[in-house]
């Protein structure tokens, strides 16, 4: 069974989500009418393309395989937003959210329509969700990247995106108590590492942890292992969760 058959015929039960990892910061959410978001997919070649850095975990889906109800885009780094695959993943009901600075990559692309501008504070609705933009801190250079926190009934997702250690997200009682947590662990190029994962899910007394935005790339480092020791250490009482790339898990 393909990846892309996997997603579509995983049974997602009223109240739950499915959430997949697609490798790097890459999500779908599946809901249970069947809709499809994606988040952050690095789908193609194109970061080698554009600054040598290869993939190291094997492509897993097609940019044209599945039609996505919406797609997110937390900023425009070329593995957050991929120019290779951005083109064929739009069109139709195909709704794209993205920040500022995608703005300018749409525009060579010459993408005119179908997508939306956020920032930091906007809210919507899409596919039964409620879709927060939150602040994050990816450095001085990357002022418009952003978080989402995703709400589906009594469910709340928080993807942190690319941003670096911050004790003041643990004092935003909208950051607090999700029931999952999706966090970078590679602490390059303005990113939280192992060790301040774990000291963000025990300060945000995340329910469950699961990193991301490792392994993909030599250049970006990131050790899960690390990881596990740090969650033990640091918050032995949360729950934490390694993914495999293509797995699916039900929130």
């Amino acid at each position: 069974m393909s990846f892309a058959d996997k997603v579509i015929s995983t049974p997602v039960k009223d109240g739950s989500l499915a959430v997949f990892w697609l490798g790097q910061a890459g999500y779908i959410i599946k809901t249970p009418d069947g809709s499809l978001v994606a988040i952050d997919l690095y789908l193609s070649d194109y970061c080698e393309r554009l600054v040598g850095f290869k993939r190291l975990m094997a492509k897993i889906l097609e940019p044209s395989e599945l039609k996505f109800d919406v797609i997110l885009a937390s900023h425009a780094h070329p593995d957050h937003f991929d120019c290779d695959a951005i083109p064929l993943m739009l069109g139709g009901k195909t709704k794209l959210f993205c920040t500022e600075d995608c703005v300018s990559e749409l525009t060579k692309l010459n993408i005119k329509e179908g997508y939306e501008v956020i920032k930091t504070g906007d809210l919507f609705n899409a596919c039964g969700l409620k879709i927060e933009v939150v602040p994050c801190d990816h450095g001085k250079d990357t002022p418009y990247a952003v978080g989402f926190l995703i709400r589906y009934g009594n469910k709340k997702i928080y993807f942190m995106g690319d941003t670096c250690f911050r004790e003041d997200y643990f004092r935003d009682e909208r950051k607090r108590n999700a029931d999952l947590l999706l966090v970078p662990i590679n602490g390059a190029f303005g990113n939280i590492n192992e060790t301040e994962a774990a000291e963000t899910a025990l300060g945000l007394s995340a329910k469950l942890t699961v990193p991301c935005h490792f392994w993909n790339f030599a250049e970006h480092e990131g050790n899960p292992y690390k990881f596990i020791k740090s969650m033990q250490e640091i918050a032995p009482n949360n729950k934490f969760y390694l993914m495999q790339m293509g797995e699916g898990i039900i929130i």
